[in-house]
């Protein structure tokens, strides 16, 4: 990776255009919510590299054109697109069985599957340069990560039996991946409710405040009839089709985090399997985004297979996540695509607040990387899907072995170099952020 020599005022310059270009239409419609945005990622140099995938896709360019480890299969491998060190956590497959895995597939497409390493391996870089380690031991951590996502591409490239290379459950995980799952379990359906509905006469509404807006009869019209499309596109194998749940309410949310500043979004209250209060469903409608990879992609067999960035952002789920959220599908509204799927009671993100020990780092490290390459592994010719009509893990490893010995070393010395580059990138941000030098706020 190699980013143009620039001083701090041009690499400013161009920071701002790429914002620009990734959300220049939704600040100038909500600059409020920018704001807010912009100020969760000055928090720390990671929060900024979270929320500037745009950024990296624009320095990583010049790879679109080739690289190590890139031929013509490897290239076109459906990605995650945003996978750094937290967005992974739990949730409830579609067998009632808790997994941690992957999560947050915003930004998923169809490109080189070193993007997705590289860009946790920086973002290693960034965790453990906060946590005081040295540029040593992050090198380690991020071979670490290579050698566990390496072996377990090979695992499954040669046939490796689903008891050999299970998925991370509370029979399997260890360390903070089996806290996270044991949070997950002591959490349940009635908690969530409480905190998002209220009892009125005898049936469960949603409760004012807390971001939600109340909506006028003709938005709820448009959002019922959006849900009623979202029904059409969800998959036979569902365990439970809700085509006979009955909607009790709708109310609007207004996006804030690093991640749907700006976005629109909606949340609908469906009675449940039964006539208990505590088993209703809530469900979100939001606003789906152009991914920032695909902006560096340009074969138009890829753009062309995508309806709009809600189907876009259910079929790479699907691909990339064995068993997804059974809720889990498309609509438009507004002439806009949307992401449809239950707000989880079983949610947990991995908490690397008090993953300290290095030890400890390199275990959950090392548990990433064998994610990261199942989850490459199941979106190929297997997924049901068209547009990648190969084995990926045969093809990725088969690139890993023609050169196997600098596998580990490029995503080291790309973490080094691309964690320096985030680090400075934040502070020039944070410096045309408190100097109002970013247009629109």
């Amino acid at each position: 990776m190699s980013v143009p020599q620039l001083n701090d005022e041009q690499r400013g310059e161009e920071i701002l255009s790429v914002l620009d270009t990734a959300f220049g239409e939704l600040l100038a419609a909500d600059p409020a919510a920018f704001r807010v945005k912009f100020r969760k990622m000055a928090a720390s140099a990671f929060a900024f590299y979270r929320g500037t995938a745009c950024l990296f896709y624009h320095d990583l360019e010049a790879e679109k054109r080739g690289g190590p480890y890139l031929d013509e299969r490897t290239s076109r491998v459906w990605i995650h697109g945003d996978l750094h060190a937290e967005n992974f956590g739990t949730y409830m497959d579609s067998n009632g069985r808790l997994v941690f895995n992957v999560n947050d597939f915003d930004e998923a497409y169809v490109g080189p599957f070193t993007w997705d390493l590289k860009r946790f391996a920086a973002s290693i870089a960034l965790v453990g340069y906060a946590k005081a380690l040295s540029d040593e031991q992050i090198g380690e951590l991020v071979a670490v990560y290579a050698a566990a996502y390496r072996e377990r591409v090979h695992a499954l490239a040669t046939g490796a039996k689903s008891d050999e290379v299970p998925p991370f459950t509370l029979e399997t995980a260890e360390g903070p991946l089996l806290d996270a799952l044991r949070a997950a379990r002591s959490l349940t359906r009635f908690e969530l409710l409480d905190s998002m509905t209220e009892i009125r006469d005898f049936e469960r509404r949603f409760a004012g405040g807390g971001g939600s807006i109340e909506l006028d009869a003709a938005t709820r019209y448009k959002v019922l009839a959006a849900f009623d499309g979202y029904l059409e596109t969800l998959p036979e194998t569902s365990l439970a089709r809700p085509d006979s749940y009955r909607v009790k309410d709708v109310v609007g949310r207004r996006g804030i985090g690093i991640g749907s500043a700006g976005l629109p979004s909606y949340n609908i209250l469906l009675e449940g399997h039964s006539d208990a209060l505590e088993n209703d469903v809530v469900i979100y409608i939001k606003q789906a985004q152009t991914p920032a990879v695909s902006r560096h992609i340009t074969d138009p067999a890829i753009r062309g297979y995508f309806q709009h960035e809600g189907h876009r952002t259910v079929i790479s789920q699907r691909a990339l996540q064995a068993h997804a959220d059974p809720w889990l599908g498309w609509t438009e509204l507004d002439g806009s695509g949307q992401l449809v799927a239950e707000v989880s009671p079983y949610a947990v993100d991995l908490d690397w607040s008090d993953i300290d020990d290095p030890e400890e780092i390199a275990q959950v490290v090392a548990d990433l990387g064998r994610a990261t390459a199942t989850m490459h592994a199941a979106a190929d010719d297997q997924s049901g899907e068209s547009l990648v009509p190969f084995s990926t893990e045969r093809a990725i490893d088969a690139a890993i072995a023609a050169d196997e010995d600098g596998f580990a070393p490029l995503l080291v010395a790309f973490a080094h170099d691309y964690g320096a580059r985030a680090r400075a990138d934040h502070q020039i941000f944070l410096d045309l952020f408190r100097n109002g030098s970013i247009p629109g706020l």
